[in-house]
């Protein structure tokens, strides 16, 4: 799960491009445990302590998040942090950065806060000149700069401490392990920065209010002047958790047309992460060659993994470019009159 999150920095010598800072899916790298479990870039890893690391070395001590206690196989490698308390409560736990290159790396290391990619509803993370509201915020870590050597790996311990005026609900963010080090990009005066982050979900005991929102559903299709000769459309919409606890939601397309015919059937679509609480992410679903005639309804369902909320949303659909009908319809009316003439002049001129 890499950070890929890049802002452009527009100077000529010494731009800064900090790759890295979104938290990119499935793209686990195949050594073995722990690493397997760890958010990594190739270069270097960043996950979940298990209860042989020490701080900065190898040892025999766990540890002390809440998913840290319970023990066995199941707890020795961890994807993520996942942890909850109470508001006023301080939750315990060690992070591990591993370095796989061949060389001794510098990394900065700070908490931050997630949130979703506007446009495809990826899990990303604040940068560290950004304003951090609660995970990132929260979480003090015992050091903020670590030199990992060679094929080592060091672990640090960090606590996060919820305030007693903490609202109740999902508090997604990361703990981040960012490259001191500035490359050049290939070709270009752009620097590169990269961090990798291990994920922290932490929930907040309280009410828990879930909520989710279909908004804008519209339809775009360039209705091309011959039928059948245009280009794919696009069916967009917009999905706001409005609640405070993380949604997995599915979103189904269909498409009905002339005489009740489905013309388009999407089901099952899922976003790259959780919807996150107070989040909105626009997504564009592809409609691959739609037909040449057609006009009616595109309806949206969005529903959450346990089916506790259903939500909808429907936009009108053309395919056809009424300016060519009608140009069509008024050939044929000619035609057709211009024969019905003939006809006429011809048995008007056979008479005696």
């Amino acid at each position: 799960m890499h950070l890929v999150r890049t802002q452009l920095m527009h100077r000529r010598y010494a731009a800064v491009l900090i790759a890295a800072l979104a938290l990119a899916l499935g793209l686990l790298t195949a050594s073995p445990p722990p690493d397997a479990f760890a958010a990594d870039n190739g270069r270097w890893s960043v996950y979940p302590a298990d209860k042989t690391d020490k701080e900065g070395r190898e040892g025999k001590e766990g540890t002390n998040g809440e998913a840290g206690k319970k023990g066995g196989k199941d707890q020795a490698h961890r994807a993520y942090f996942r942890m909850k308390a109470d508001p006023g409560r301080t939750v315990r736990d060690k992070v591990t950065v591993s370095n796989l290159a061949k060389e001794p790396v510098t990394f900065l290391l700070y908490a931050a806060d997630a949130y979703n990619t506007p446009r495809d509803g990826g899990f990303a993370v604040r940068e560290p000149t950004e304003k951090q509201r609660s995970v990132g915020v929260w979480t003090r870590l015992k050091r903020s700069e670590v030199t990992v050597p060679a094929g080592g790996r060091t672990t640090v311990p960090f606590s996060v401490a919820i305030p007693r005026s903490a609202s109740p609900g999902d508090h997604p963010g990361a703990v981040v392990a960012l490259d001191k080090r500035v490359a050049r990009a290939k070709g270009t005066g752009v620097g590169i920065r990269q961090a990798v982050g291990a994920r922290i979900y932490l929930q907040v005991n309280g009410e828990r209010s879930p909520g989710l929102t279909v908004q804008d559903v519209r339809f775009d299709y360039e209705v091309p002047l011959v039928p059948g000769l245009g280009k794919d459309a696009t069916v967009t919409y917009t999905l706001v958790n409005s609640g405070n606890v993380q949604l997995e939601p599915r979103v189904d397309l269909k498409a009905k047309g002339l005489f009740g015919r489905t013309s388009f059937d999407s089901a099952g679509n899922k976003l790259p992460a959780e919807l996150m609480p107070g989040q909105r992410v626009r997504i564009t679903q592809k409609w691959a060659a739609p037909p040449p005639l057609d006009w009616g309804n595109v309806e949206l369902t969005a529903s959450d993994e346990g089916g506790e909320l259903v939500e909808s949303g429907s936009t009108a659909y053309r395919t056809v470019n009424w300016g060519v009908l009608v140009t069509l319809a008024l050939v044929v009316l000619f035609l057709v009159v211009g024969v019905v003439v003939r006809r006429r002049r011809t048995r008007s001129t056979a008479q005696p």
